[in-house]
């Protein structure tokens, strides 16, 4: 996502950020995990997207609400042998309680053991096992390889860039609501 909508001035930078950009912290690089959660502002086609990484685990819980009170929407991102993990459950319980809607990113498919239907199944499953509405259920399934910076509809039909990603989040995710922009009404969150 990051290559694709130029945040790197240049190839350079780009390899100096290495592959786990919003893993900053030395634990959370070296456990491969978010521990605090990170904002990401990107621009696509106009849009500015902001994506929020949150920790996974209950032991974070207050990170977590803390982070979903700002967003819109969730990425519900599973790798496509695994599908969700143990963790998944609690962040995804969270957000389905804040009515949010979720767009669900099988990734990984590129992997030789991935299977799609099955991961897609399992997240269905969650989401019923959660008391899911039945919009949150209706959900948008993306096939990626982050890695490759790949995407598609059909985890046979995948683009040669994260397109698809991009269009999933503008088209499914609700934009924020502004109740007023006169400035005494404006506050900011600190």
């Amino acid at each position: 996502l990051l290559r694709q909508t130029n945040v790197f001035r240049d190839a350079a930078q780009a390899n100096e950020a290495g592959e786990r950009v919003m893993d900053s912290e030395d634990q959370e690089r070296e456990r491969g995990i978010t521990i605090l959660a990170k904002n990401l502002a990107v621009m696509r086609d106009g849009v500015k997207i902001n994506i929020m990484d949150t920790p996974g685990h209950a032991d974070f819980g207050g990170e977590v609400e803390r982070v979903l009170n700002m967003c819109d929407g969730v990425l519900l991102v599973v790798d496509s042998v695994e599908g969700p993990k143990p963790q998944t459950r609690f962040v995804l319980d969270k957000a389905l309680k804040q009515d949010m809607k979720v767009v669900v990113v099988v990734n990984k498919i590129d992997r030789p053991a991935a299977r799609p239907d099955y991961v897609v199944d399992k997240v269905f499953d969650l989401m019923m096992e959660l008391g899911a509405s039945d919009e949150q259920i209706d959900f948008t399934t993306v096939y990626a390889s982050g890695l490759n910076g790949i995407s598609g509809m059909e985890p046979d039909d995948m683009q040669e860039d994260m397109k698809p990603l991009f269009d999933a989040i503008r088209d499914c995710v609700d934009p924020p609501e502004v109740k007023s922009t006169e400035p005494d009404a404006l506050q900011c969150l600190v």
